[in-house]
């Protein structure tokens, strides 16, 4: 009778190598998490009526690389932009534009008073930490993006959101430089959604 058997180093090296393929799929697993929670994100965002028009309530997460908070504990401005399109699907024609918004807003890092500075709009505010100046601008509420008339009530609408760095406010040789690399740039993907149009309430009265 033959007896036949499996070497007991390869019954090793097959071990090893399942070990292998199972630590290589872990690390790719948790790169991968890393590098998604690592990336900058509009969270939310939503179009509704106020007396005087239509406002946007929006949510970003806003995370700078090593480089840009570097050049903004340094002192350097980070002039970001909140990019707003609207636009009206049309099946006989090209969609329709309805608006394309930009909200310009700014960090800085005061250096005698050791606070951070957040433009945006007409509010100026500091903050005591990178974490709550982050904050600041990715809280977006009441953003006036439409004035009355400008949508049609019931009528379905197309939008898309985005948030990123204004690399051509950078100082110039920081300019230059972040054309081609990485380094300096910061964009969220567009955050995209339909709505159809609420209906506007009754402008208030004047007293």
């Amino acid at each position: 009778m033959m007896v036949s058997f499996m070497p007991c180093c390869a019954r090793r090296d097959s071990a090893l190598r399942w070990l292998a393929g199972l630590l290589l799929g872990f690390w790719l697993a948790v790169a991968s998490a890393a590098q998604a929670s690592d990336k900058s994100t509009i969270s939310q965002a939503a179009i509704r009526a106020t007396p005087q028009g239509y406002v946007l309530d929006g949510e970003a997460n806003i995370v700078l690389n090593s480089t840009l908070e570097d050049a903004l504990n340094r002192g350097i401005n980070l002039y970001f932009l909140l990019e707003l399109d609207v636009t009206r699907p049309r099946s006989w024609w090209f969609d329709e534009d309805i608006v394309d918004s930009v909200r310009k807003m700014r960090i800085y890092y005061h250096l005698l008073l050791r606070r951070y500075v957040v433009e945006a709009g007409y509010a100026t505010r500091t903050a005591a930490t990178l974490g709550e100046a982050l904050a600041m601008p990715g809280q977006v509420d009441a953003w006036q993006v439409l004035e009355r008339g400008a949508l049609k009530s019931g009528q379905r609408y197309d939008a898309r959101l985005r948030l990123r760095l204004d690399t051509s406010q950078l100082p110039k040789p920081l300019s230059i430089g972040a054309v081609g690399g990485d380094r300096w740039e910061l964009a969220t993907p567009w955050y995209v959604w339909s709505f159809e149009a609420p209906a506007l309430s009754p402008p208030t009265a004047s007293p």
